[in-house]
């Protein structure tokens, strides 16, 4: 999970030491640096924000006064050199209020503690998915599919035991598992990396399934299916 974040100061030193920290946490990563409220402002406008270091005491607009304009503010840790906010930044419910000068470990400590929160809102996978087969819904519970073909207009969905063919494309029936798990080896073939038994040159084994790799594809598919196995250990 990477935390997309903004760091809003005035005070140069300040941003180029938030920064400094930022890059030293792996789940962080920064996308942008205002050096005011108006400035963030407009970044927030242009894109997807999960968490502001902010600053208090700016020029025209406070860190407090804009995240009190925003109807659905991204999560806040300030950093200020002044203690009377601290009220005010938790009545405001902001993850974590750093008194400046901030050392890495208390940085850290509040980088933790938005970690935490956003793995608390991520929503799982879901655990199932219904399918139209046959005139009637079936239920597939998305751990035991082993993987998707797409033939034209239809999709054959393989367990270990049976095949679902339903009218749809490869694209739809990916996006309603909506899980890492599953990543796309070839135009037509979309595997679940967790029944992958072995790989041999362009083939991927699924026990004695397999299915194949596309010149084109199999790089970042690789990549994926061993991201997804690192991650799990």
């Amino acid at each position: 999970m990477k935390i997309k974040c903004v760091i809003t100061d005035d005070e140069p030193v300040a941003r180029k030491g938030i920064a400094s920290y930022v890059e030293k946490v792996d789940f962080l990563e920064l996308v942008g640096i205002c050096e005011d409220a108006v400035s963030l402002n407009n970044l927030l406008r242009q894109q997807p924000v999960d968490l502001i270091f902010l600053d208090i005491e700016m020029p025209y607009v406070t860190g407090l006064e804009l995240l009190q304009s925003l109807d659905h503010p991204p999560k806040v840790i300030f950093i200020t050199a002044y203690e009377q906010y601290a009220i005010k930044g938790y009545e405001l419910q902001v993850l974590d209020y750093l008194l400046k000068p901030v050392s890495f470990d208390r940085f850290l400590k509040a980088a933790n503690r938005a970690y935490e929160s956003f793995s608390q809102t991520i929503p799982a996978d879901p655990a199932y998915i219904f399918v139209k087969t046959n005139e009637k819904l079936v239920k597939i519970f998305c751990e035991e599919i082993f993987y998707l073909e797409a033939m034209e207009n239809y999709v054959n969905i393989y367990t270990a035991d049976q095949r679902y063919v339903i009218h749809a494309t490869l694209k739809s029936v990916v996006d309603s598992i909506n899980s890492k798990d599953f990543v796309q080896t070839h135009k037509s073939y979309v595997v679940n990396s967790k029944k992958i038994t072995g790989i041999d040159g362009n083939l991927v084994e699924m026990g004695k399934a397999t299915v194949p790799f596309s010149r084109g594809m199999k790089e970042i598919a690789m990549e994926k299916i061993l991201q997804n196995r690192l991650l799990k250990k």
